[in-house]
C-alpha cells in the first residue's frame, strides 16, 4: 500500500535516473530540475492519501444509506444514552439521551472532545481493534456522584447491510438507583443487626449474672429483671417495627381503595394517646372541622401514621408544653389536597437533619432517641405508608420554635 502511494515519486526518480546515465552533458540545472520533479511527485500522493481519507470519512460520517437511518432512528428508542462511533472512535450519531448528558458533539469529531475519560476511551479503542464487546463500570464524581455500566459493541449486520461500512455502539446504563439501593440494603441489615444486638448482649450478661453472682440478692434481681424486661420491649418494638416495614414494602404498589374520614380517626388518635400525653405534662390540642373530611385510604394505616407523629411531639416537643393537631385546607395551590398538621413547640430541628429523618434508623440523637424508645423505625414507616397513599410528609422545623409534621393528603371525590 505504501509503494503504491508513492508510485509517482518512484517513477520520477527512475526517469531522473536513466536521463543521468543516457546523457553525458548533463548540468546542474538538469540535476535541479530532476529534484523538483522528485518534489512535485512527491507531494502528489500526500494530497491524494487526505483526499481519500476525507471521503472515506464522508462516507462513514454521512446519513447516506437507508440502514444507516434505520440506526440512528433505533438508537431514539433506547432510554440510555447511546452514541454511534465509527473507527477511530469519530462520533456520527448521538441520541437524545446523550445529547442531555454530554451536550451536542459535533458529527465527524472525535469522541474525546466531549468524553474525558481514558478507561472509556482505551475500551472503543480495544473493541475497535478485535471487534469484541466489552463492558465496564464508570463513576462520574461531579456534580454528584452517579455510576454507569458502559458497554461498546461493534455493530456487526450493520457493517455488512452497510457494505462494509463498519459501526460501534456506546451506551450508557445509570446504575446509580440500584447502587444506592444496594448500599441501603446493607446499611439496613447493619444496623438492624446493631439494634438487635445490643438488647441481646445486654440479656445475655444479665442472665449470666442471675445465674452467678446474683443468684441469691434477691434486690439485684428485681434490678435486673426490670432492666431485662425494658431490653425485651425494645426488641419487641425493634421487632414489630421492621415487620410493619416488611409489610408495606410488599404492598407498595397496591394504593389503598376503602373511604375513610380523618375527623374522627384524628379523635381516636388522640383519646388513645391522651394518658401518655399528661404523664409528659403536655396538652394536646385539637382542631377539626365540624364537617366530614374523606379520603381514599387504610384506616389501621393511617391511625400508624398519626399515632407515630402525635406521640413524637409529645416526647421530643414535650418542654414546649403543648402540640397542636389541626385539619386544615392548604394553599390554593394545592387544590383538591387537605393537611393535618401536628406541631411542638420543643427545641426544633438542625435544618440539616430534616432532610434525612425518613431514613431507616436515622436519629437526630441516639441516646434521646433511645431514651424515649424509640426504634429509629417510626418515620421510615410513616414515608412508606404514605407512599401507598399517594400522600406526601412535609416537616417545617426552627430551632428554639420547635417543628411542624404536615401529612398532605388528596380528599376523596364525592
Amino acid at each position: 500500500m505504501r509503494l503504491y502511494d508513492a508510485r509517482y515519486t518512484l517513477i520520477a526518480a527512475v526517469f531522473l535516473a536513466m536521463a543521468l546515465l543516457v546523457f553525458d552533458d548533463v548540468t546542474h540545472w538538469h540535476v535541479w530540475l530532476g529534484l523538483g520533479i522528485i518534489v512535485i511527485a512527491a507531494a502528489l500522493p500526500v494530497r491524494s492519501r487526505m483526499i481519500r481519507k476525507r471521503e472515506r470519512m464522508l462516507r462513514q460520517t454521512g446519513f447516506q444509506t437507508p440502514v444507516e437511518d434505520v440506526v440512528f432512528a433505533s438508537c431514539e428508542a433506547l432510554d440510555d444514552p447511546a452514541i454511534v462511533l465509527a473507527p477511530g472512535s469519530i462520533v456520527i450519531y448521538q441520541n437524545h439521551a446523550a445529547i442531555e448528558k454530554f451536550g451536542p458533539i459535533a458529527r465527524g469529531s472525535h469522541l474525546s472532545s466531549r468524553l474525558r475519560a481514558p478507561q472509556i476511551l482505551e475500551l472503543v479503542h480495544e473493541v475497535a481493534g478485535d471487534h469484541r464487546t466489552r463492558t465496564i463500570n464508570h463513576v462520574e464524581k461531579v456534580p454528584s456522584e452517579r455510576w454507569y455500566q458502559v458497554r461498546i459493541a461493534p455493530m456487526r449486520e450493520v457493517a455488512r447491510l452497510n457494505g462494509g461500512g463498519e459501526f460501534f455502539l456506546l451506551t450508557f446504563r445509570d446504575q446509580s438507583e440500584s447502587r444506592r439501593m444496594d448500599r441501603m440494603r446493607t446499611d439496613f441489615i447493619a444496623n438492624a443487626s446493631h439494634e438487635l444486638r445490643t438488647p441481646l448482649a445486654s440479656l445475655t450478661g444479665f442472665i449470666e449474672t442471675l445465674q452467678g453472682p446474683a443468684r441469691n440478692d434477691r434486690e439485684a434481681q428485681e434490678r435486673f429483671l426490670s432492666i431485662m424486661s425494658e431490653q425485651a420491649g425494645r426488641m419487641t418494638r425493634l421487632v414489630d417495627d421492621l415487620l410493619s416495614l416488611t409489610r408495606l414494602e410488599m404492598k407498595a404498589h397496591m394504593a389503598p381503595t376503602a373511604e375513610v374520614d380523618l375527623v374522627p380517626l384524628i379523635g381516636h388518635v388522640r383519646d388513645t394517646l391522651r394518658s401518655m400525653a399528661e404523664d409528659l405534662d403536655v396538652e394536646l390540642r385539637l382542631t377539626t372541622p365540624e364537617e366530614p373530611v374523606p379520603v381514599t385510604g387504610d384506616y389501621d394505616e393511617l391511625i400508624q401514621v398519626f399515632e407515630n407523629l402525635i406521640e413524637n411531639a409529645c416526647k421530643y416537643g414535650q418542654n414546649g408544653g403543648r402540640v397542636d393537631v389541626t385539619i386544615k385546607d392548604p394553599s390554593p395551590a394545592a387544590q383538591g389536597m387537605i393537611d393535618v398538621s401536628v406541631k411542638d413547640y420543643g427545641p426544633g430541628i438542625p435544618s440539616e437533619h430534616v432532610p434525612r429523618l425518613t431514613e431507616r434508623f436515622y436519629r437526630v440523637n441516639v441516646e434521646t432517641s433511645r431514651s424515649k424508645k424509640g426504634t429509629g423505625l417510626g418515620l421510615a414507616i410513616v414515608k412508606h405508608i404514605l407512599t401507598r397513599h399517594r400522600a406526601r410528609l412535609i416537616v417545617n422545623s426552627v430551632l428554639g420554635e420547635g417543628s411542624e409534621f404536615v401529612v398532605r393528603i388528596a380528599r376523596r371525590s364525592s
